[in-house]
């Protein structure tokens, strides 16, 4: 079994620590339960958690000399120094010198309990160990039970670094902001944004409609926008309908809920009126690191379009869009997660996010309810410790996936593969064609390889070997089973499904393109599928940026990133030319019109600000620039740069150790890196990129 990690000794820095994972569950559970529908309160569907409400903190220390410590709590406290009892709830105390034992037991029902310590050498963070139960007990001859069975965890983290930084009052950042242009009631801030609208000068008696919109479509069909709000006004008071709070009438009214929109749309009853309107943009302040230019403009747009995205679905965690849901989606974060490390390295937003998607224990469904879902969780998890090296996360995080690989590997048929069974949504993606999600989907089995893949190799990083080879064993026996049951040598292809040991003849794109970005085909196999599928344009075309992501990344490992670039010119340039300021979560070419902005039966149900959306980001630098860790962290990594048809390109990549820069035309190629050992790969040379500095190679 899993050797968990135990705290001794001095830490360097001091943070308010918690059980991992509860504070992400409570601060998810705020953002999530923030949905509404046409002013209706919208919960999500799936099992909502909660944090434990006592948690204890333990550390061992060994000191030169006495030492005090300051002590702040979320919650009420006791504190055991050697397992003696202190008195009260003390802010200070003075530990003496020599090997002690610290225990502090937090109780906080409203939010997670949280522990903050400081002093000279002892300091609150995540090497202190935690648990939510520590199975203590006194028989009647006053001996302590044995606690060898307690469940320690490492403490979770994230940047509250000082006694008075509260967890519980994080809140994201707000800016002031004005329309940028007005017609009649209809204010228009200029391209899609997210925060709370203000209303000044609002004077008379009557009721105000707040009608939001992506489009001015949108804003002024009171009877179908997807977001709005009513106030009554009377005697200088100001009730919001939809939550029933009642304030009195300042000069400015301030909405409690942020909504996406780009306009606003005011409409009136009896005598009240309002003068303007303006808003808080909200939002998690993140540092563009990664950048990308090049010599056509119509790239650089999209670049540019693809981070504002990004930017505005990062908030306290990755969400989907801004606009309907603003829900963590495990599929639309784990792409998030890849553009990420191109653009921000935020690698406390990914743990933060995969957390929350973790929930609780016991697991009784697949994460959002979605078996694909658990999948891309699975994945993402060992991807992220190949971006960040970040070992302590896998320790923490581990238990999680080897329960939810028990979860799924309990609901397998008798050959061992996944079928969706009740309560399960089989999703794949939104297709213009009925797709039969039966029986044993193809694309399903792969992802579920993967994952099995993803989980077998965190084993073997954290030292569970038992259970490496278990699950690498059950990945090998799905992975045996894949072309067997799924290819067909008349297609070329991999068939969609199989039902009751029979293919179908139905052949998408989605599980042909996985097995190749996980490379589940041979080399002739992998040509033959480009071209008999990816290429053909027979087979239904994808229409949504999710899966047009992973099309884009198979190709690109094709080494057509000339024909990448010509399509995403295409499809994500043809979101501009629409007069997109976001990227959205679906686009179809041969829609006109209001045809864009509807989606799920309803005229504006699609998201125009989704974070799917932003693909470009992972592909230009990822492709383009050329850059991929080989071991964790960017220890090592490779610089594979492609002009795809450019005539030059030019960016940064973030990595732990800094930045790695590119510069490419069609004649050098330079490179500038902050650290890492790394391999410039062009034609069939291989360069050694010395760290911290700079490389020049003539093409």
């Amino acid at each position: 079994m899993i050797a968990m990690y135990i705290g001794i000794g001095i830490a360097s820095a001091q943070t308010w620590i918690w059980y991992p994972g509860d504070y992400e569950i409570w601060l998810g559970n705020k953002m999530n339960n923030r949905r509404t529908e046409r002013g209706a309160f919208f919960p999500p569907f799936w099992r909502q958690e909660s944090h434990f409400v006592t948690v204890e903190f333990s550390t061992q220390v060994d000191l030169a000399t006495a030492e005090e410590l300051t002590i702040a709590a979320e919650g009420t406290f006791n504190i055991k120094i050697d397992g003696k009892l202190q008195f009260g709830m003390p802010q200070k105390i003075t530990i003496p010198a020599g090997q002690h034992k610290i225990n502090i037991k937090v109780h906080n029902q409203v939010t997670p309990p949280a522990l903050f310590v400081s002093g000279a050498t002892i300091k609150s963070g995540s090497h202190w160990k935690v648990t939510s139960e520590d199975k203590e007990w006194i028989d009647e001859s006053g001996k302590a039970s044995d606690t060898s069975t307690t469940t320690y965890m490492q403490a979770g983290s994230w940047n509250f670094n000082d006694a008075l930084s509260l967890p519980s009052q994080f809140s994201l950042v707000r800016d002031a902001q004005i329309a940028v242009s007005k017609d009649g009631n209809l204010y228009d801030f200029g391209r899609e944004t997210f925060g709370y609208v203000k209303l000044h000068g609002i004077i008379g008696n009557g009721k105000i409609g707040v009608f939001y919109g992506e489009s001015p479509e949108e804003a002024r069909d009171e009877e179908h926008c997807e977001t709005l709000d009513y106030l009554q006004v009377t005697d200088g008071m100001v009730t919001n309908l939809a939550t029933n709070e009642t304030v009195q009438l300042d000069n400015i009214y301030v909405f409690s809920n942020s909504k996406a929109f780009r306009y606003v749309y005011i409409k009136t009853e009896g005598s009240v009126d309002v003068a303007n309107v303006s808003m808080d943009y909200e939002y998690m302040p993140e540092t563009a690191v990664g950048t990308f230019r090049c010599n056509d403009e119509l790239v650089n747009r999209m670049w540019e379009v693809g981070q504002y995205t990004l930017q505005l679905t990062t908030r306290e965690f990755f969400i989907d869009g801004i606009k309907r849901d603003r829900w963590v989606w495990s599929g639309d974060a784990s792409q998030s997660y890849l553009m990420n490390y191109y653009l921000f390295n935020d690698n406390d937003e990914v743990k933060r996010t995969m957390w929350l998607l973790a929930g609780k224990e016991p697991i009784s469904s697949h994460i959002n309810t979605i078996m694909d879902y658990t999948f891309y969780w699975l994945i993402s998890i060992y991807d992220y410790y190949m971006y960040s090296a970040d070992t302590q996360f896998l320790q923490q995080i581990y238990p999680k996936m080897l329960s939810y690989v028990d979860y799924v590997e309990s609901r397998t048929d008798a050959d061992g593969l996944v079928q969706g069974l009740a309560g399960d949504w089989v999703f794949v993606d939104w297709a213009d064609k009925p797709m039969d999600k039966h029986g044993q989907l193809s694309f399903e089995q792969i992802l579920y390889c993967r994952a099995l893949e993803a989980t077998a190799k965190v084993a073997a990083l954290v030292g569970d070997s038992e259970n490496e080879q278990k699950i690498a064993a059950r990945a090998a026996d799905v992975k045996s089973k894949l072309l067997p049951y799924f290819w067909d040598d008349t297609k070329k292809a991999i068939v969609h499904n199989r039902i009751d040991g029979k293919q179908s003849d139905e052949v998408f794109k989605f599980s042909n393109i996985f097995a190749i970005m996980f490379d589940y085909l041979s080399d002739e196999q992998k040509k033959e599928v480009e071209k008999s599928v990816l290429l053909n344009d027979e087979v239904l075309k994808i229409t949504t940026p999710y899966m047009r992501f992973y099309e884009m990344e198979a190709l690109c490992q094709l080494g057509a990133q000339e024909q990448v670039m010509r399509e995403m010119k295409a499809y994500w340039g043809g979101m501009l030319s629409e007069g997109a300021t976001t990227f959205w979560e679906k686009y179809n070419p041969t829609d006109s019109g209001t045809q864009h902005l509807a989606m799920y039966g309803r005229p504006y149900g699609k998201s125009l600000c989704h974070a799917w959306g932003a693909s470009p980001i992972y592909l230009l630098g990822r492709y383009y620039l050329g850059v991929q860790p080989t071991k964790p962290g960017y220890d090592e990594y490779e610089v594979r740069p492609s002009l795809g048809g450019l005539k030059w390109i030019e960016g940064d990549v973030p990595t732990p150790f800094g930045k790695i820069h590119i510069r490419m035309n069609k004649k050098r190629v330079t490179v500038k890196s902050d650290g890492g050992r790394g391999t410039l790969i062009v034609g069939k040379k291989q360069i050694e990129i010395p760290s911290g500095k700079e490389i020049s190679v003539r093409l």
